[in-house]
């Protein structure tokens, strides 16, 4: 039986071979399945930042928007308050110098009155110191109010007053209505007789 030992200690150290590299391929293939997992961890976290990179840009895009949004209302507001501010003051100044008209009639208005009493009771004396009492801005002030009143009641005398009567028919007034293209504004006016007929 001693022939058969090496044979026999040949087949053990081969099995021990055969175990060892089993064991070293298992390991081989955790260490692949473990490498495997451990870049598809990686490349997970690699798209996350990926993705997370992209909404920062996104959200520092949208801040810079917002930013320029609110500098933009904020600039709109500061205009419309300065436009307001000057609105205020034109209607505070519209008011003042509409008070200070106003003001100024009553005070002519009321020495207008007070010259007519002492005309009234002077006897007709007070006219010279009338004159002399009003200034010549307050002559002109009084006579573009009642140039005005006048204008405005002759305007609207004018507006409500009838179409004028034409001529008689074969008068020169006729004929010169009807050179100047427009009739006269009434028989009123003529200061010329007409032509007897006949």
């Amino acid at each position: 039986m001693a022939p058969f030992a090496p044979r026999t200690h040949d087949a053990a150290a081969i099995r021990m071979k055969q175990i060892v590299i089993g064991n070293q391929s298992r390991t081989i293939r955790r260490l692949r399945a473990k490498l495997a997992t451990e870049r598809r961890d990686v490349d997970r976290r690699i798209s996350q930042m990926v993705e997370a990179k992209k909404e920062h840009k996104s959200n520092q895009v949208d801040l810079e928007a917002s930013h320029t949004t609110i500098v933009g209302l904020n600039e709109i507001g500061l205009c419309m308050s300065k436009k307001i501010e000057r609105m205020k003051a034109k209607k505070q100044q519209a008011r003042e110098s509409h008070l200070e008209c106003h003001q100024n009639e009553s005070f002519q208005w009321q020495n207008m009155a007070g010259n007519r009493r002492s005309d009234s009771n002077n006897g007709g004396e007070g006219s010279s110191n009338s004159e002399a009492g009003l200034s010549r801005e307050d002559l002109m002030a009084i006579a573009t109010i009642v140039a005005t009143t006048l204008q405005g009641l002759v305007n609207t005398n004018i507006s409500q007053a009838p179409p004028p009567i034409p001529p008689p028919h074969g008068t020169k007034y006729y004929y010169k209505s009807l050179r100047k293209n427009r009739a006269p504004l009434s028989m009123g006016t003529m200061t010329t007789k007409l032509p007897r007929p006949g």
